[in-house]
């Protein structure tokens, strides 16, 4: 077969494979296995979808990866990178450093549009100012994980709240607010101490509001459950109350949350969704 030949007929598997990894029908491994030998892509264990913001550069980044797929799925261009260990992130920073992509969690080929439809839905949660600049980075949707399941549903996150934060219903907003932060830095750093240095307040000022808190929600607080219910609603409420409405392209208004997007746990760093 001569060679532009072969190049045609492996760029059209390609692309084959690459719409039926993404599409919404069910895959059968014989049709992937069937379109993988011709585009010269091996099957791997584990794949991740990498959604891109800027068109432009799919082509580019396909090429500094490793034989990664790339295209465009209802219009937003993402890459298929093959994935041996789910652990592994060096190569995927090191190509994609100084631009805005969300990295999906690693999943088995025929799981692929889940691994697409997380990455693009974080995507969307990433707020301008990190979207170019010094600030625009590799973000991974297995650091965030919480936060998307939490906004996955936002009706029932906003009824969760309400079930579970209703003794600060007749506060102000102000001291709801106050009291809400210093309640969920308790709960994650296990004492006052912790939350007070997380708040950048003095320890008796957080056991001056937890004593507000006690009266409020009982003896409640010391139940597990409770407090781990409670965790949730703070948590939802406050992604929630960062997420804000934004023209975009079109005259159309999409959703995104201030939330602070930080380097993974492996740079040393904690990725921290709450906005404390």
């Amino acid at each position: 077969m001569p060679l532009q030949r072969f190049g045609s007929v492996r760029e059209h598997a390609r692309r084959e494979l690459f719409t039926l990894l993404t599409g919404d029908a069910p895959h059968r491994e014989p049709a992937l296995a069937e379109l993988a030998g011709p585009a010269g892509w091996p099957l791997p264990v584990a794949v991740r979808a990498v959604a891109l913001a800027s068109p432009g550069e799919t082509q580019q980044l396909a090429a500094l990866l490793d034989d990664c797929l790339g295209g465009m799925v209802a219009g937003q261009p993402c890459l298929l990178v093959p994935t041996a260990d789910p652990e592994a992130r060096t190569a995927l920073d090191g190509a994609l450093r100084g631009r805005l992509a969300v990295v999906g969690h690693p999943v088995a080929p025929g799981d692929t549009p889940s691994s697409l439809r997380w990455a693009v839905r974080l995507l969307a949660l990433v707020p301008p100012q990190a979207r170019s600049g010094p600030d625009a980075r590799t973000v991974f949707v297995d650091d965030h994980l919480s936060t998307l399941l939490l906004l996955q549903d936002e009706p029932l996150a906003h009824a969760l709240a309400a079930r579970w934060l209703r003794p600060l219903a007749d506060l102000t907003p102000r001291q709801s607010e106050r009291l809400e932060v210093t309640l969920l830095a308790w709960l994650e750093g296990g004492g006052a101490p912790e939350a007070a240095k997380a708040l950048s307040v003095h320890p008796q000022t957080v056991r001056y509001r937890m004593r507000q808190l006690e009266k409020l929600f009982g003896p409640g607080l010391r139940d597990p459950r409770t407090r781990f219910e409670l965790e949730l609603a703070l948590r939802s409420r406050r992604l929630m109350a960062q997420v804000r409405l934004r023209p975009v392209r079109g005259g159309r208004r999409a959703r995104v949350v201030s939330a602070e997007f930080r380097p993974s746990p492996g740079d040393g760093r904690i990725a921290r969704v709450n906005g404390l």
